[in-house]
């Protein structure tokens, strides 16, 4: 199916034309001469144009033209003429007209000429899609391992609800491995075949992450020179998932909320309703009930993405994959060579925190293949606080507070008195590392932009 405009003056044949064109399953639209097509196509996209030549106000080949110079994603256009000249037919298809037809003219002629002008079309719209996903293009990453109880049942839901179209948010400390999860519906799910896009939402400055969701017209903004397709767009009929949600700016979250209730939206600067079919996968490391309590983070909105939440444990309430964890990391570090792991670094990698989860677990095993001697990794290639189990946190920085039979452990504690444990924690961590910010991160188990936020709002900004 395609989505094509009648352009003629005639009614008559308008509507014999549009009536043809939706009996063989086209969305048609028309209208009586060039101004009335030019309103249409600047408030929405369209497939293949047909157009008459000789029109009152704004004639064909003047249309044609003022499509060439500012439609940035024009249609593709079939002229049609009772009063064909050769010149008027040179100068149709040097301003790009795809075809050009005499009337009068066979009804199975001009549906041949649709589907092959749509086809056209839709490889261009295509070809902007893939190069937007080439330069986007990521590693596949690693398969979930599984062997505690809670991580089986993690991965019983995502096979229950991967196959529907139920958007989903995944929770968890940072480093717990929500994209894997999210990848894991993904490649479950009849979207598979179709793009997967993921966006940190908190590794963007607020005036960009806009563009990049929804994408911007040309001019849209200072340096805007080209239009530019959004990740909703590139997404479109895949999967896009939302790392670090709850970190989007109030203003934004309405724009969201809207694309995902009426699966439309405008680009930046644009007046033309897109048109989109995209599951939404969501994660976040904040207590979501906090969020919405303080202000942060729209309900509506947290309902509308949390229609079925995963939550992923942290890696020390289960110690049962740590072992297998560690093995499979090495594999991937290593490959072949990666070398064996002694009884007594086992006990201690079981027997630490891990308050980053697992993106901690693999920077300490990245660290012990370079130390490693005889393909043997013992306790003297780990860290001295993983062996002795010194420096652990008392109280993890991550926003899904811990939970004691369903309810939160901190709840009677005033939230200053939180915020006040929180950066002392960070500061211990800062005077760990000399003041490294990326290190401070890695400790805490936190990204680099969450801490540059805390750094800020309890002016820690400078030593």
């Amino acid at each position: 199916m395609a989505k094509l405009l009648v352009v003629d003056d005639e009614n008559n044949l308008r509507l014999v034309v549009q009536k043809e064109m939706s009996r063989q399953g086209h969305e048609v639209a028309t209208a009586s001469d060039g101004e009335a097509a030019w309103e249409l196509l600047e408030r929405q996209d369209f497939d293949v144009l047909l157009c008459d030549i000789n029109m009152p106000r704004l004639d064909g080949i003047s249309l044609l033209r003022r499509l060439r110079e500012k439609s940035q994603n024009p249609p593709e256009v079939i002229m049609l003429t009772g009063q064909a000249t050769v010149e008027s037919a040179i100068e149709a298809m040097k301003l790009g007209a795809y075809d050009y037809l005499t009337k009068p003219y066979r009804i199975t002629e001009l549906s041949v000429l649709v589907t092959q002008a749509a086809d056209k079309q839709k490889l261009k719209i295509d070809n902007q899609r893939l190069r937007a996903q080439v330069e986007r293009s990521h590693q596949n990453m690693p398969e979930i391992v599984a062997e505690s109880p809670q991580m089986k049942e993690v991965l019983r839901l995502v096979q229950r609800v991967a196959p529907s179209d139920t958007s989903v948010l995944i929770t968890g400390e940072s480093g717990t491995g929500k994209e894997l999860v999210a990848q894991a519906i993904h490649r479950l799910s009849r979207r598979s075949d179709k793009t997967f896009i993921d966006l940190n939402c908190a590794a963007l400055q607020d005036s960009l992450l806009e563009s990049e969701l929804f994408g911007h017209e040309a001019g849209a903004f200072s340096g805007a020179r080209a239009r530019k397709l959004g990740l909703f767009e590139i997404a479109d009929g895949g999967t896009i998932f939302l790392d670090e949600v709850m970190e989007m700016p109030a203003q934004l979250q309405s724009k969201l909320l809207r694309a995902l209730e009426t699966r439309t939206f405008f680009r930046v600067g644009g007046v033309k309703k897109v048109e989109v079919d995209v599951r939404l996968l969501a994660a976040t490391n904040r207590n979501t009930a906090q969020s919405t309590a303080d202000g942060t983070f729209r309900p509506d909105l947290l309902y509308r993405i949390n229609s079925f939440e995963i939550h992923i444990p942290p890696l020390r309430q289960r110690r049962e994959d740590i072992e297998p964890l560690a093995r499979h990391i090495l594999n991937k570090i290593a490959g072949v060579n990666a070398p064996e792991l002694a009884p007594p670094a086992i006990d201690a990698l079981c027997s630490f925190s891990w308050t980053g989860n697992v993106r901690q677990l693999r920077n300490c095993l990245e660290r012990a293949v370079l130390l490693a001697d005889n393909g043997r990794i013992t306790t003297k290639e780990l860290p001295p606080e993983v062996v002795y189990r010194t420096n652990e946190p008392n109280v993890s920085v991550s926003y899904n507070l811990p939970k004691e039979n369903g309810t939160n452990s901190f709840q009677n504690h005033a939230p200053t008195a939180l915020h006040e444990v929180e950066k002392q924690q960070i500061l211990r961590a800062l005077e760990q590392t000399g003041w490294h910010r990326g290190k401070t991160a890695e400790i805490l188990g936190i990204s680099s932009s969450t801490l540059y936020r805390r750094l800020r709002e309890y002016d820690l900004d400078v030593r």
